[in-house]
C-alpha cells in the first residue's frame, strides 16, 4: 500500500491507497474519515476477546478494530485521530518493535502484531499508563498525537549520553530504548520551574514526541472556567 500525510501538522489526515485486491489495513474503530464505497470493512476483536479486552482496558485502544480489505487496486481510505494534531507512520521491519503511549495508536498493516507491555509503577509515574502498546513488524504503524510529531534520534552523536523528555510529551519510541522516570531536578526546581517528572531514555533508537501536551492545555483552560 501507499500512503501520504495531508494537512500537516495541525490537522493531519493520512491517505492510504491500496495497491492490490486483498490488501488489508486494520484501524481503530473511530478513525475513518472517508473511503471508497467498494472497500470492504469488517469489525471484530483482533487477536481474540482476551487480547482486545486487555488493549482496551490498559492502553485506551478500542475493543473492536475495523479491518479494511481492498477489492481492487487504487481504492483509497482516509484516517485521522479524534483530536487536532499530527500523524506519523513508521514502516516496521521484520521483528522491529515500537512502543506507543496510551491512545496514540491509529492503524497498522495486516502483518503487524499488536500487544501490550507491562510497565508497572514506572509507566504509572511516567503518565504513559501501566501498559504501553507494543507493535511488532513487518508493516506500517500509524499513530498520532496532540500538536505536531517530532522524531529525535537517540544514541547517534548528539544524544549519546541519553535524552530527557517531559512525560506528557512522550508519544512513541523504539523498543531498543530503555527509560527511567525521575524528577528533572531537586524539589525546589520541580515546584517552581513548571517541570515535574521526566523520562530519561538511553540506548539507540527513535523517540517520537508530541509538540503539545493535552495535560498542559487542560491546565491552561482550567484557569478560564467560571
Amino acid at each position: 500500500m501507499k500512503y501520504e500525510l495531508l494537512d500537516r501538522p495541525d490537522f493531519t489526515m493520512a491517505r492510504v491507497e491500496f495497491e492490490r485486491a486483498g490488501e488489508v489495513l486494520r484501524a481503530e474503530s473511530s478513525v475513518m474519515v472517508a473511503m471508497d464505497s467498494t472497500l470492504g470493512m469488517q469489525t471484530g476483536a483482533t487477536g481474540g476477546v482476551g487480547s482486545a479486552l486487555k488493549r482496551s482496558v490498559f492502553t485506551g485502544d478500542s475493543f473492536f478494530e475495523n479491518t479494511y480489505t481492498a477489492s481492487r487496486a487504487g481504492e483509497t481510505l482516509f484516517i485521522a485521530p479524534a483530536a487536532e494534531g499530527d500523524v506519523e507512520v513508521v514502516e516496521l521491519a521484520n521483528d522491529e518493535t515500537i512502543l506507543l503511549s496510551s491512545g496514540a495508536y491509529l492503524a497498522c498493516g495486516e502483518e503487524v502484531t499488536l500487544t501490550t507491555k507491562w510497565e508497572g509503577a514506572k509507566g504509572f509515574f511516567a503518565g504513559t499508563g501501566l501498559f504501553l502498546g507494543r507493535a511488532e513488524g513487518p508493516g506500517p504503524i500509524f499513530f498520532g498525537g496532540y500538536g505536531g510529531v517530532h522524531a529525535i534520534e537517540i544514541g547517534k552523536g548528539i544524544a549519546d549520553n541519553g535524552y530527557i523528555c517531559d512525560t506528557s510529551h512522550v508519544l512513541a519510541f523504539d523498543a531498543a530504548l530503555s527509560f527511567d522516570v525521575r524528577k528533572i531536578a531537586g524539589l525546589r526546581a520541580s515546584l517552581f520551574s513548571g517541570e515535574g517528572l521526566v523520562c530519561e531514555f538511553r540506548g539507540q533508537g527513535r523517540l517520537f514526541v508530541s509538540t503539545r501536551s493535552p495535560r498542559n492545555i487542560a491546565g491552561l483552560m482550567h484557569g478560564f472556567r467560571r
